[in-house]
């Protein structure tokens, strides 16, 4: 499945960008491409052949994860072309209804720099902390976890893809300008430069396309959060490593309107489509036989029941 997945979201990238004629990187997306692929056939060969799960999960895990991160982002990028309306302005008023002021946060936080600069290296550690968790749960035998991982994220980057393109955002740092001095006292992940770059991309196109300077394009709902979330679950049974993977990433919840400009609608919404991912990922790891709706189980098992002695 995880395969599949791949190559289904590959395949639409190569046609769409075949028939658009987008400007690409194809050096460095074919060698995320050709990694992948070196990183997927060791894994197949310590499974079939060397017998060692552990380290085929690991490995066809951290393969799935750069080849379905490399094809999602420049299918996010090839939707700039057909994407709605922003919605940064309804999404920063639903925020004032909410009590939350931005500017004023923003001010607030730029009087404590050490903080803000701890709320930063939270921030940015997100991805880490993803490869991280595979190589842990390859490490503890917890392969069905690397690939319940890898299906829960793959589920929740394409809920938040759609979700954007219907209704495209940026987030708070789209909307509000922050005072100079307020910026040169506050160390931030992103900033009002990458604010409108992005903006730039929704109303002129993508551009050059390249993975080293791929931009997150997604504020609402907020794929940062989404990934926070699924480590904390995906955590849970490590028991040497759950309760800090719980503090960091509660802490990089905090840091995400802050650090990565977000609404805070963006992160609450992140919750929901954490949840989709993880009953996703559930539903596709169980047994087959468990899959069965239960009505249909008892229609195949019934007549034999009855012709039982």
């Amino acid at each position: 499945m995880l395969f599949g997945i791949v190559v289904s979201a590959a395949t639409v990238d190569a046609l769409w960008v075949r028939a658009g004629h987008f400007d690409i990187d194809g050096l460095g997306f074919g060698g995320i491409a050709g990694l992948s692929v070196i990183l997927a056939a060791a894994g197949l060969f310590y499974e079939r052949v060397r017998k060692e799960e552990r380290l085929a999960a690991m490995l066809i895990g951290t393969s799935f994860l750069l080849a379905m991160s490399a094809s999602f982002s420049l299918l996010n990028y090839l939707l700039l072309t057909v994407a709605g309306h922003r919605i940064d302005v309804p999404l920063a008023a639903f925020d004032r209804a909410l009590g939350v002021d931005w500017p004023a946060m923003m001010i607030q936080m730029s009087h404590h720099p050490v903080i803000a600069a701890f709320l930063q290296l939270a921030y940015i550690s997100v991805l880490p902390q993803v490869a991280l968790l595979v190589a842990l749960l390859g490490w503890r035998g917890k392969h069905e976890n690397i690939y319940a991982l890898c299906l829960a994220l793959t589920a929740g980057a394409a809920i938040s893809i759609f979700l954007w393109t219907l209704a495209p955002s940026f987030g708070a740092f789209s909307v509000y300008a922050l005072p100079p001095d307020v910026s040169r006292h506050l160390p931030l992940a992103l900033d009002a430069q990458y604010a409108r770059d992005l903006i730039s991309l929704l109303a002129h196109g993508p551009g050059h396309i390249s993975p080293t300077s791929a931009k997150g394009l997604i504020g609402f709902p907020s794929f940062h959060a989404v990934m926070a979330m699924f480590v904390v679950w995906y955590a849970r049974e490590l028991s040497y490593v759950r309760l800090f993977a719980l503090l960091l990433n509660f802490v990089v919840l905090v840091a995400t309107p802050i650090q990565g400009g977000h609404h805070v609608v963006d992160v609450l919404a992140g919750f929901a489509v954490a949840a989709v991912g993880v009953i996703f990922a559930d539903r596709m790891m169980r047994p087959r036989e468990d899959r069965v709706p239960v009505g249909v189980e008892t229609a195949k098992v019934q007549p034999l029941r009855q012709i039982s002695p």
